[in-house]
């Protein structure tokens, strides 16, 4: 790790080392991203939701209900979209658009 020394002459403070970070970066996601990730978390709340029960009331008897198009085709299909969903607003990054004032004021 780097030492920062710092050294005050006549009411100068100098430090070497590594410098204070004073730049502001942007922040990670964007209220967008965290609108998009909850509706995901939903979805796959709802897909998972879906894929429950079927149980049997009786241990020793078996129950078709497991095989009901709810649980086989429906819950996954929710799962699915839900997770592609969370995938898309981790991922998902707005461009800047740029107007015509600054891109006048970059060529100058």
């Amino acid at each position: 790790m780097a030492q920062v020394i710092s050294t005050k002459t006549e009411n100068k403070t100098t430090q070497y080392g590594r410098k204070p970070n004073t730049t502001k970066r942007p922040p990670l996601f964007r209220k967008l991203n965290y609108i998009m990730m909850g509706i995901g978390a939903v979805i796959l709340f709802i897909g998972y939701i879906a894929l429950s029960g079927g149980a049997s009331e009786d241990p020793s008897q078996f129950s078709e209900a497991i095989f009901d198009t709810r649980r086989l085709v429906v819950a996954p299909i929710l799962i699915l979209i839900g997770l592609v969903t969370e995938i898309v607003a981790i991922m998902w990054h707005p461009r800047n658009k740029e107007t015509a004032e600054t891109a006048e004021t970059k060529e100058a």
